[in-house]
């Protein structure tokens, strides 16, 4: 088991299959050492975690909604990385997407579950470059989508 993934385990989180594309493009770019990662949409064991930040769901659901794309986000590192996570030098940047009403304004707040997360499990190679901005919807009626940039080796 890599290092990254043992601490995964610590965590008690098991990186899931990497999930296919829902539509017409790749789930993630390798271009030289840095790897773009398409969006990836909140889902857990129960399916799409659904909602709209503000109105049904508290920013505290919405911080767990993140933490379940970043690690879907990990699941495609894996990927690009050829099964070896270990390669990951950084996290470059990640970009937030949160669904919510027009007077919500504690998108910062839904989209630390992913930053927080990142920083949990991979210490000093998660700290990152960020943006969280509203939505008015998002694909499927989710409640959170983030896309990622990653430094490998």
């Amino acid at each position: 088991m890599s290092m990254i993934e043992t601490k995964l385990a610590e965590l008690g989180v098991t990186l899931p299959d990497a999930p296919a594309p829902a539509a017409n493009y790749v789930p993630f770019v390798v271009a030289g050492d840095l790897v773009y990662v398409s969006g990836q949409i909140a889902a857990n064991a129960d399916g799409m975690i659904k909602g709209k930040l503000g109105d049904d769901m508290t920013a505290e659901d919405g911080a767990a909604a993140a933490q379940t794309c970043a690690i879907s986000l990990l699941a495609q590192l894996k990927a690009a990385c050829g099964g070896d996570i270990d390669r990951l030098v950084r996290v470059v940047k990640l970009v937030g997407f949160v669904n919510s009403t027009p007077d919500f304004g504690d998108q910062p707040k839904v989209i630390n579950g992913a930053s927080d997360f990142m920083v949990a499990a991979l210490g000093d190679k998660g700290r990152h470059a960020r943006s969280a901005v509203s939505a008015a919807s998002l694909p499927f009626g989710v409640a959170v989508e983030i896309e990622a940039i990653f430094q490998i080796k």
